[in-house]
């Protein structure tokens, strides 16, 4: 077969056809080579304006390197071809600094190592990343707390091991969702501070190049970068990269459970919610009745995808000596796809669970297919303090049995044994087999989980102020 190329794209990042349904612009931008090397420039721009402000290069030197290293004079093509032969793309790109700079130009990458560039860019890009997820998350949280509040008492059959086991609220299980986004939004903002540090320590990360200077240089780095300082260098300890990775990977395997519930909640046989309706979204190309859950799909896939990355990046903390051989370069793939899965998977939730369609009368409908055995535990509890909690489970027990074996209701077989209507008339007992009175604190449940959302957000905005 020969295969006509058309396109550079090889992988659903940058796909013509996949990239907006496991990514978004904004951060395929953050992360693309352009970004990356400036970064890179403004790294090494930054180094030289440390320098001069500490006296370790002439300012007049800095100035020059400020002015005139430009990604727009950067010849792509040659530093691709100079990365290939090096295997890193920094030397390459002070090649091309230099001879931008001039005479200015011998004081370019002035006691700094190829790492220590590449690790501070890509601190900055860490940074800019985990802010755009952050507001994601803030976006996410506000759709989720609208729909726990909406149905706060919205009752619905609540499942374990796939069989219906007590009802619950639909609003109940969106304030759980809501809670894991919460603790998210609350690890993000712990996890900052570890990740967003200056990576500026020289060939074995001692800073010895730069003799009793380089404490002062790396703190001013550190300053025009807005970057933290770290209290040892770290190129050989990467959990902070690895933590970065771990959290999207915490983050999508929550949108992973929430497009799991989704996604058989939206079955035939549940028919309890369904996605946004988009003229041929989810279409088959068969059969013509079928409406798919597509944002659900692709969620569940980024949460299996980051999931691995986030077990590359633990290894690759596993790192040789005073420099690796070989882990860090594992780094290069599983940042960036991980927050570009993580992004992609965040604009999906959102999109399908702003306009989640939520069919109230189906839920009332499931969760009396069992014919009230639902709240089987309802009647047992309230048996039990007329003739003891066993007994009351034995008697309880044996109407669920006539139910299954001879039909009828829950109900019907209660108000059919003595034992019980010695205690309750039929009024009552249809009372205590009615699924809408059997939902625990779960509508209370909602309000606590409501407000700590709501006091975790004005939490986060009085640190962003500050």
């Amino acid at each position: 077969m020969t295969y006509r190329t058309f396109s550079t794209s090889s992988t659903v990042f940058d796909s013509i056809l996949f990239r907006d349904a496991f990514g978004t612009d904004k951060m395929r931008a953050m992360f693309s080579d352009y970004a990356l090397v400036q970064l890179y420039i403004d790294v090494e721009v930054a180094l030289a304006k440390a320098q001069a402000h500490v006296g370790v290069i002439p300012r007049e030197a800095a100035n020059v390197i400020e002015s005139e290293a430009s990604i727009e004079h950067i010849d792509f093509d040659h530093m691709r071809e100079e990365t290939d032969i090096v295997g890193y793309p920094i030397l390459p790109l002070v090649h091309q600094l230099v001879d931008m700079c001039g005479e200015a130009g011998r004081y370019v990458h002035w006691g700094a190592t190829t790492q220590d560039i590449m690790d501070t860019a890509v601190s900055l890009q860490v940074r800019d990343a985990l802010d755009s997820i952050d507001e994601d998350i803030r976006e996410l949280r506000g759709i989720l707390a609208g729909l726990a509040k909406k149905h706060r008492d919205t009752p619905m059959a609540g499942r374990t091991h796939l069989q219906q086991a007590l009802p619950i609220t639909f609003g109940y299980k969106a304030a759980i969702w809501l809670a894991m986004f919460d603790r998210h939004q609350q690890r993000l903002g712990e996890l900052r501070s570890r990740v967003a540090v200056v990576g500026f320590a020289g060939a074995a990360g001692t800073l010895a190049s730069l003799g009793d200077k380089g404490f002062e240089v790396q703190h001013a780095l550190a300053v025009e970068l807005r970057l933290g300082v770290p209290a040892t260098t770290w190129h050989v300890a990467r959990d902070g990269f690895a933590e970065a990775v771990n959290f999207l990977a915490l983050v999508t395997g929550s949108l992973g459970k929430i497009a799991l519930d989704i996604m058989i909640m939206a079955s035939t046989e549940f028919a309890e919610v369904y996605e946004p309706f988009v003229k041929g979204r989810g279409a088959s190309s068969t059969m013509p009745q079928k409406r798919n859950p597509i944002s659900s799909e692709l969620m569940l896939a980024a949460a299996k995808a980051v999931r691995q990355h986030a077990g590359l990046m633990v290894d690759a903390m596993i790192q040789d000596f005073e420099r690796a051989t070989g882990p860090w370069h594992a780094e290069w793939i599983a940042i960036p796809e991980s927050f570009i899965l993580t992004s992609g998977a965040l604009n999906q939730a959102k999109f399908m669970l702003s306009g989640l369609i939520v069919d109230t009368e189906r839920m009332k409908h499931n969760l009396g297919i069992s014919k009230g055995l639902i709240v089987a535990e309802a009647a047992m509890m309230q048996l039990a303090p007329h003739i003891g909690r066993q007994q009351a489970h034995d008697v309880v027990y044996d109407a669920c049995r006539a139910v299954d074996d001879g039909g009828g209701t829950l109900a019907d077989a209660l108000a059919a044994l003595p034992t019980v209507t010695r205690h309750f008339d039929r009024e009552a007992i249809d009372r205590m087999t009615d699924p809408a009175n059997y939902l625990g604190l779960a509508p209370r449940m909602v309000d606590r989980a409501l407000e700590l959302s709501s006091e975790i957000s004005s939490y986060a905005l009085e640190e962003c102020q500050s």
